[in-house]
Parts: structure tokens; sequence; C-alpha cells
């Protein structure tokens, strides 16, 4: 396996849309906590059918929790 290939695996690339453009896409009017988690939500979905499964979705599930406890604070 090349360093590419490490750094940035097959599985991110997946579809039309690279994972790290649709993050990109998705924090753009967020900041700290709540752009780090999203970014992570999407990147464990993204990824999950091609490396964890189920362990990848309960990651997302776990960093959804935790943005939706930062949003409810903010309220």
């Amino acid at each position: 396996m090349s360093f590419e290939e490490k750094v940035n695996p097959a599985y991110y690339k997946n579809g039309k849309v690279e994972c790290i453009d649709a993050i990109e896409a998705a924090t753009i009017n967020k900041t700290g906590l709540e752009a780090y988690c999203t970014g992570n939500i999407i990147k464990y979905l993204w990824r999950c059918e091609e490396k964890n499964g189920l362990e990848d979705i309960a990651k997302a599930k776990w960093y959804l929790d935790k943005l939706y406890d930062q949003m409810n604070k903010n309220e």
C-alpha cells in the first residue's frame, strides 16, 4: 500500500464527491466542537460499509449525541 493510499484510502473517494469535500461543505458555517462533531459524523457514515461497519455507525452516533448536547446547551 502506498503512502497516499494510507493517508487517503479509497473508501474516502467513493462516488463523485470526496469525503473531505463533503465535510468542508457541511461545516462551512460551523465552528469549534459543532464543526468537529459534524465532520466526524460524516466521516464515519461515509466509510462504514468499507471499513468498520457497525463500529463506525456507533462512532457516528456518539458524535451525533455529543453534537446534540452541545447545540442543546447553546439554545
